[in-house]
């Protein structure tokens, strides 16, 4: 059984920046951010895996990056030139094979979240 703990979500101003942390207990494969903002779907926003390959979504690039190391059970999203759209629920997920899933429901494990809102 795995659990997730996220932190360091909040409001900021367009252009802004947070930080925000997934700290997982527990045997994962791939840890992954996923936001949802409120009606519309739930999507994924970045993931890595055990080995440190890592994934983006295209709507992230260049502005959010991982770090952190899913051996360690720590991973971080560094969210840079934040805009209103990027509002959302955050929430981290883990899987404990071998790959990362890019849909939702591939992931057993969840955190509660953390809340950004970029005004």
């Amino acid at each position: 059984h795995v659990q997730l703990v996220e932190s360091g979500g909040g409001s900021v101003q367009a252009g802004g920046s947070l930080r925000l942390s997934c700290v997982a207990s527990g045997y994962t494969w791939c840890i992954a951010w996923f936001r949802q903002a409120p009606g519309k779907a739930r999507e994924r926003v970045a993931a890595r895996d055990r080995d440190g390959v890592t994934w983006y979504a295209d709507f992230v690039q260049g502005r959010f990056t991982l770090s952190g190391d899913v051996a360690r059970d720590t991973l971080y999203l560094q969210m840079n030139n934040l805009k209103p759209e990027d509002t959302a629920m955050y929430s981290c997920a883990a899987h404990v094979s071998g790959y990362c899933p890019s849909w939702a429901s591939g992931y057993a494990y969840w955190g509660r979240g953390t809340q950004v809102t970029v005004s």
